[in-house]
């Protein structure tokens, strides 16, 4: 298959499963799921799901797993009615958490900023003349 039909299919893909996930299944688990990337292989026999959960308070990632996997079949049949292709291809999902990632880093820097503030506070200034060339 070629390169840009592969992408173009992966990216139909991305859409497709994004829009059955967040409209037809009414699994609690994957009420703030969000699908982040879609590759397919070259063949396009098979295509990696990357999912990711927005929250990042409540991230069951275990959970999501779970959920997409026993909807797979459902998703996949869903896919074959919208798609126009001969073979819809087999779908592995994979969790990513780089957005709880992010969110967990940004609150982590925040945290730091508060300590540095409060601690800044009971020190006296720095004269600005001190650092003049």
């Amino acid at each position: 298959m070629a390169k840009h039909r592969t992408k173009r299919l992966a990216e139909e893909i991305k859409r497709e499963v994004a829009g059955i996930i967040s409209r037809e299944i009414k699994d609690p688990r994957l009420s703030m799921a969000s699908v982040v990337d879609v590759s397919v292989a070259p063949d396009g026999c098979s295509a990696k799901v990357y999912v990711s959960l927005i929250s990042g308070a409540n991230h069951d990632a275990a959970g999501m797993k779970t959920a997409l996997e026993s909807a797979k079949g459902f998703i996949r049949h869903s896919l074959s009615r919208s798609l126009h292709v001969r073979n819809v291809p087999e779908l592995y999902f994979h969790v990513d958490e780089s957005i709880a990632n992010a969110i967990h880093m940004t609150n982590l820097i925040d945290k730091q900023i508060a300590a540095d503030e409060a601690a800044a506070k009971g020190r006296p200034p720095l004269e600005e003349g001190i650092y003049k060339d």
